[in-house]
């Protein structure tokens, strides 16, 4: 199996925080975004791992470079971003049709199994339920989960199931060639090339699709729901609720310090007379002095000094 990451975008509802690295690339509970979904994604046990990269590209280099432990990777530049179906068609010239392919957004993170992949005999959409399908692509289903058909942003009720942007390819041939369609023939929708209209051509020459069931989609989309997910990161994954995560010795320098866990407490923190908690993500080399920090994801290096805090990403560089 091979696993394509789509991180081309440029995160502009995600301003200020972007102006200098990829949306993929910023901190949210103790990792940076693109961490927690190949984390996820590793345990599939991938032959290659491909970054469809774009804006501040070298940014995304230099960043693999640091991880030598996610095995094989490869970025491929989209350089005139024309829509996702384009992004994954640059990356087809290094998949094998015989070989499996997972597609997972770049911004995406959700709470699923994707351990019974590795034997589905058919394509995977993953879908989360909705209560206003009307802002979202959905799929339409039988009674045992099979796709029938897609339908972007339907306006009367068909499906409330939200296709969230984990696609398990097992027919790559197809998806291929219904790419390849789309582009010589310059369909576009919303005047890009669309992943869901290559699905959807698929669907209809015969190819099996079925829906697999996310617990939790979470949204990175918006400072504030970048805050809402760190939240939700610290009290759900990896054992941290109610524990303060210290990524260096405990023996370090607190005086007068009060933690109120979940938190995560990056390297060499100073923090004196000051409350961290709860629900608090600190990053390397940080100050906290006299100061009260709740439900906050801070970026390394910075200080904050004689003041009360919550609910804000703290990051002076954006």
């Amino acid at each position: 199996m091979k696993v394509i990451l789509p991180v081309a975008g440029k995160g502009e509802r995600m301003r200020p925080y972007t102006n200098n690295l990829p949306k993929c690339l910023l901190p949210v509970g103790g990792k940076t975004i693109i961490d927690w979904i190949v984390e996820d994604a590793l345990q599939l046990k991938p032959s290659e791992t491909i970054f469809i990269t774009g804006y501040k590209a070298e940014k995304m280099d230099q960043f693999l470079d640091t991880r030598p432990k996610w095995g094989r990777t490869r970025t491929v530049l989209q350089g005139d971003p024309q829509g996702l179906g384009q992004a994954i068609s640059l990356a087809l010239p290094y998949v094998e049709d015989d070989e499996p392919l997972l597609i997972i957004l770049g911004d995406t993170l959700f709470d699923a199994d994707l351990s019974a992949l590795a034997d589905s005999p058919t394509n995977v959409l993953y879908t989360y339920k909705v209560s206003d399908p009307r802002r979202f692509g959905v799929a339409v289903t039988d009674p045992t989960g099979n796709i029938q058909r897609l339908v972007e942003k339907p306006q009367e009720f068909v499906s409330d199931e939200a296709i969230v942007g984990i696609y398990y390819i097992k027919d790559v041939k197809a998806l291929r060639a219904a790419l390849k369609h789309l582009m010589d023939n310059d369909i576009r929708t919303r005047g890009e090339f669309q992943l869901t209209d290559a699905l959807q051509m698929m669907l209809e020459q015969g190819c099996k699709f079925r829906t697999a069931p996310v617990r939790e989609w979470l949204d990175c989309g918006l400072p504030e729901t970048l805050v809402q997910t760190n939240t939700w990161l610290l009290q759900n994954k990896d054992g941290l609720n109610n524990v303060c995560s210290m990524a260096s010795d405990m023996s370090q320098d607190f005086h007068d310090v009060k933690f109120i866990p979940p938190c995560v407490i990056g390297r060499n923190c100073v923090i004196e007379g000051s409350t961290v908690g709860p629900n608090v993500t600190l990053g390397d080399n940080c100050v906290i002095v006299n100061s009260m920090v709740e439900n906050c994801i801070v970026w390394d290096g910075e200080t904050v000094k004689n003041t009360e805090i919550s609910d804000q990403i703290i990051a002076s560089e954006a």
